[in-house]
């Protein structure tokens, strides 16, 4: 869930169970898919395929299991045309969400994800209707464990980074889309590990949810969403209760 705080969600994401890993390496492998059918299979020549492979690194996603998808991708097995639609909407309690996919059947992608708004109360909007909310950002999430934050701070700014931010043990980069590949690249250079490395959507405001019952439908209408085989991520615009992150 891509909510307030990106380091939030870190430790949910390293406890997955082994099943819910292997549904997070599937989506991970179609987005290497569009990469390798965009720009090739060679990393090296291949900039978008480079910011995928960190990604799923970053994930835990075991190199077998990349090179795997690369070479499947290449034409070393049968490919799936993947398709991007990005879908809009409304949470309970006027809630914006994003939601991110990747599909092969477009009419199947669009059906459930308004079966999972309007199951948990919320609605499906139109194609605008709240995307105006959010910046496209990169975002990068690095543990703090030893590092001197006003270091890693100037280390990170010299890198090219628009900003900086602590919480959470964890330090939260934010680049500009078109600085993004060229800002990570010079962290990994430097030998830091990535908990999370993408361009994402990030609220420009958030809305403070703490009525229970709101705050449990909008839990179950992401996490459902989350569910999908067809979507990549979801973003959205709550800031929940610190006790009902997970």
């Amino acid at each position: 869930m891509s909510g307030h705080s990106h380091a939030a969600n870190i430790a949910g994401k390293k406890s997955k169970t082994d099943a819910a890993k292997s549904k997070i390496y599937t989506k991970l492998g179609r987005e290497i898919s569009v990469a390798v059918r965009e720009g090739g299979g060679d990393p090296v020549s291949n900039q978008k395929l480079r910011d995928v492979i960190a990604k799923c690194r970053a994930a835990n996603m075991p190199n077998d299991n990349i090179w795997r998808s690369i070479r499947k991708a290449a034409g070393e097995g049968e490919s799936v045309d993947y398709v991007a639609n990005l879908y809009e909407g409304y949470a309970p309690g006027g809630v914006a969400v994003m939601v991110d996919t990747l599909t092969e059947n477009k009419n199947r992608t669009v059906s459930d994800v308004r079966h999972a708004f309007d199951k948990h109360g919320g609605s499906m909007g139109a194609s605008g209707c709240v995307s105006y909310m959010f910046d496209r950002k990169g975002v990068i999430v690095i543990a703090q464990g030893d590092l001197d934050e006003d270091e890693f701070m100037m280390t990170a700014l010299d890198a090219g980074a628009d900003d900086v931010e602590l919480n959470e043990g964890y330090f939260e980069i934010t680049t500009d889309p078109n600085n993004f590949s060229a800002v990570r690249e010079e962290l990994e250079k430097q030998g830091l590990t990535f908990e999370s490395a993408e361009v994402s959507y990030v609220a420009q405001n958030y809305i403070e949810v703490s009525d229970e019952e709101t705050v449990t439908k909008i839990k179950k209408l992401i996490a459902m969403l989350e569910d999908l085989d067809d979507v990549q991520e979801v973003y959205h615009n709550a800031e929940l209760p610190v006790d009902d992150e997970e």
